[in-house]
């Protein structure tokens, strides 16, 4: 079960200025602002990346730009509380890529990428029908995640917790400020973290996990890197363009071969060591047998830049 943690940063309405970066080559596309109004909050700047921002009913905000598909958490008032319909609406944009989508990007508005669940949806006068409609919708969403034929990377600020903690285990990439801090805070509140310690306990060492579990006390980011739990850590301000390089990296490789290689990175996790090799040696022939397969191989022996179908 996932909490929303009580947490040591401030909500605020205010808009996060995203940071511009220089002249590099990992120059962030990021162009103009839009504003979009809120039924909870003021209208809050938002930096778009060239392409549209679509309002989905005031909990994200959507963006697609040269392969690269950004998800904003936007319920700053609520720190992008895992709520019902936060859930249900990151499963509908999850489910939905399309064929011009090559990685996903999700991060968030405010100072607090997401405190877990919103617990009054789990007070006792909604009953038990509602509370299994609420871990039902929350488990389809990070089973999506995770099956998601493309990989999808967390970028996260400040506090990550239960529900928001088991959103960026479930990514393929994590990309943290080192100030970001991670926890499954749920047993101080009577309520074990049973769910968020699922992909938790598969992405750290069983003793980490249960540390964490137990006592619900929250990791630094240095600390998630050094357990497993994050990618890469880099400072505040430079947080958005690291994640963007490594979404452009993403981008240069063949779509198709990056779908072959996270389908069969996700299944041979739960095989045995002969089970994976033989799939792993079947998925080896069959991206032989793709054009693009081919493609990279002709392209290094004739030493120049494939051209991806």
């Amino acid at each position: 079960m996932m909490l929303a943690a009580r947490s040591c940063f401030r909500s605020s309405a205010a808009s996060v200025t995203r940071p511009r970066a220089g002249n590099d080559d990992c120059r962030q596309p990021w162009k103009t602002f839009m504003r979009f109004p809120s039924t909870q909050t003021s209208a809050r700047r938002v930096e778009d990346n060239g392409g549209q921002f679509e309002q989905q009913e005031d909990l994200c905000l959507v963006s697609t730009q040269d392969g690269i598909q950004r998800i904003i958490l936007n319920n700053v008032k609520k720190r992008n509380v895992m709520s019902l319909s936060m859930m249900r609406k990151l499963l509908s944009i999850v489910s939905a890529v399309d064929q011009t989508t090559k990685t996903i990007v999700i991060s968030a508005n405010g100072p607090v990428f997401s405190s877990g669940h919103d617990l009054k949806e789990l007070r006792a006068h909604h009953g038990k029908e509602k509370h299994e409609e609420v871990f039902r919708a929350c488990a389809d969403l990070m089973c999506a995640v995770e099956d998601c034929s493309v990989p999808v990377i967390a970028e996260v600020k400040g506090l990550a917790a239960a529900a928001g903690l088991q959103l960026c285990a479930s990514c393929d990439i994590v990309v943290a400020s080192s100030d970001a801090l991670f926890s499954v805070p749920g047993v101080n509140n009577g309520l074990f973290c049973s769910t968020p310690g699922i992909p938790l306990v598969r992405s750290v060492p069983r003793k980490i996990a249960a540390k964490m579990l137990f006592t619900g006390d929250p990791i630094t980011a240095k600390e998630a890197l050094q357990a497993g739990l994050v990618s890469s850590v880099v400072e505040k301000d430079l947080l958005e363009k690291e994640t963007t390089r490594i979404a452009m990296r993403i981008c240069e490789k063949s779509r198709e071969v990056i779908i072959l290689g996270k389908k069969f990175l996700r299944a041979q996790a739960q095989m045995s060591r002969e089970q994976a090799y033989r799939n792993g040696s079947k998925t080896m022939v069959d991206n032989l047998a793709l054009a693009d397969g081919q493609e990279g191989i002709t392209a290094f022996v004739e030493k120049r830049k494939p051209r991806w179908a």
